[in-house]
């Protein structure tokens, strides 16, 4: 699947007790868009309500209309970025008094009447037990949401179908993110329901490809740093030389996620450069 699929379904029901919505905002960013899910049989839990675009509430309400739902019964959000929470105040308006709950922490600004939602709280509906997980590294606030009866986890951006997760300067680690994705290696997961992308049914696999693949990108900046390159777009030009230079920037990102995280564990130093940018040494 190339990454930006303009022909991903809008909806889709992967499961007795998964339906999916579309975000229908395709991007380099969230891909085909950003994937809401409802869980249960009657009267079923939302998981994020996409970005606030404007034909997304009538699409959502065409699909519950097929399964012969009114409504959610509530709204659980995986974190606070725009394109999983922004279209909170769209699904106030069309269904009254609905409950909208979250990880609240470090949040900056939030819509009125968020609730906050705990590690290890259990979410129910009919038929499914979601129990949240607290997995930071892409956002200090992010939960995944683990589905008892089918042995599932609901990733948000943890784990992407189609891309690495991108961990943003600022409110991601990428310490934080490894010490998810083993905290996730912990639990009986089956399948994967990932926020962009389609199910991933190998999802032990996926995670283990996930920590892999953040291991190699660590050896080639170690690498690159006892070759003597010393700023992050020097280690880009070097390590992704097979990425078009329209994704540098991102892999920029990832570079100092990494670096960050190495001088977090004591094993690379990093000089600040007046009007250049920083050097990154490692520590003998």
């Amino acid at each position: 699947m190339s990454w930006i699929d303009r022909s991903f379904p809008t909806t889709a029901t992967p499961s007795d007790l998964v339906g999916r919505v579309l975000g229908l905002n395709p991007g380099m960013m969230t891909g085909p868009g950003t994937n809401t899910y409802l869980v249960g049989r009657r009267d079923p839990i939302l998981i994020d309500t996409g970005a606030g675009v404007a034909e997304y509430p009538p699409l959502l309400a065409r699909y519950l209309g097929e399964r012969g739902w009114p409504q959610p019964s509530r709204i659980i959000l995986t974190h606070r970025h725009p394109d999983h929470l922004g279209g909170v105040s769209q699904l106030r308006a069309r269904f009254r008094g609905i409950h909208v709950s979250k990880m609240i922490f470090r949040d900056a600004s939030l819509p009125e009447s968020i609730h906050d939602l705990r590690d290890g709280q259990k979410i129910e509906s009919d038929g499914g037990t979601l129990i949240a997980v607290h997995t930071p590294g892409h956002a200090s606030d992010h939960l995944c949401f683990y589905l008892v009866e089918e042995r599932a986890l609901f990733t948000g951006d943890v784990i992407l179908a189609g891309s690495t997760t991108v961990i943003p300067s600022g409110d991601g680690d990428l310490l934080d993110y490894m010490n998810s994705l083993r905290r996730l290696q912990g639990l009986d997961v089956r399948r994967i329901y990932p926020a962009h992308g389609p199910v991933i049914e190998d999802g032990p696999g996926r995670i283990q490809e996930y920590i892999d693949h953040r291991l190699m990108r660590e050896r080639q900046i170690l690498e690159s740093l006892g070759n003597g390159l010393a700023t992050i777009p020097a280690m880009v030009e070097r390590i992704y030389t097979d990425v078009s230079k329209a994704l540098h920037p991102m892999a920029a990102m990832s570079v100092e996620s990494h670096l960050k995280k190495l001088a977090r564990e004591g094993r690379v130093l990093e000089t600040v450069v007046r009007d250049a940018p920083s050097r990154w040494l490692l520590v003998r």
